[in-house]
């Protein structure tokens, strides 16, 4: 994935479109390098003395019930030590969506968003898992990364970015593809080894974070509201119809 960009203004983007290269932020680099090195250390392990630790620090549904309660955290800073692409492309979409995001946000609540994604991912596939006995290990910041996605649909909505490397459509409409793909995956049988209930649960989790929903009675009156928004129109003078419903 690539985009096009200009200097963008806070909190939104538009203008002439130019070729670019996204910002490196301290937060976003320090879990790229984060992520890198434990995989690194999972490689070595792997290559040389054939150890796998997934099983331990990876998320096991089974596992996470029975009180391994770190999983749903250090599952996002392990990722394939024999499937390099899975590494690759975290790193890649973190690197090309992630800096802006924390420019946005500053590197408190950048964190904050990363980690809440990640770990609610994480309690997604749990609670998908747990009660069927499944005891595979879910690894990579994948649900964190989809989290991502969709803030930056949400936020650069206009934005066009390079999907697949070819096609340009705006992060908006990369979002709700992605999601698209998330949901009808988890419908139907998969023998691809995604966790496509992890790519799902990121983005509906972060959805919720940024609509504030732990706050309930706030999210509700903010449901409720835009139902009950009134819709106005411009009519002449002499037209009684004042509201429009």
């Amino acid at each position: 994935m690539s985009y096009y960009r200009s200097t963008p203004p806070r909190g939104g983007w538009s203008g002439g479109e130019s070729l670019g290269l996204p910002a490196v932020t301290p937060v976003n680099k320090s879990l790229m390098i984060a992520c890198g090195a434990v995989w690194g250390g999972q490689l070595l392990l792997w290559l040389f003395a054939s150890v796998d630790i997934s099983p331990i620090l990876g998320l096991v549904p089974v596992r996470v019930i029975q009180g391994w309660v770190w999983q749903p955290v250090t599952y996002n800073f392990l990722h394939s030590p024999v499937m390099y692409s899975h590494i690759l492309f975290n790193l890649l979409m973190m690197w090309m969506i992630g800096g802006d995001l924390e420019r946005h946000w500053g590197g408190k609540k950048y964190l904050t968003y990363w980690l809440v994604c990640g770990i609610g991912a994480g309690v997604c596939v749990t609670l998908a898992g747990a009660f069927r006995g499944v005891s595979i290990p879910t690894i990579g910041a994948s649900g964190a990364i989809y989290g991502l996605i969709l803030a930056y649909g949400m936020i650069f909505a206009e934005r066009r970015l390079l999907f697949m490397l070819v096609f340009p459509i705006k992060a908006k409409t990369m979002a709700w593809i992605l999601f698209a793909i998330a949901f009808i995956s988890n419908l139907t049988p998969q023998s691809d080894r995604i966790s496509h209930i992890a790519h799902m649960g990121g983005m509906v989790v972060g959805w919720l974070y940024l609509q504030r929903a732990w706050r309930v009675g706030e999210f509700w009156h903010g449901v409720i509201g835009r139902f009950r928004r009134r819709k106005f129109k411009v009519v002449p003078p002499n037209d009684d119809t004042r509201w429009v419903h």
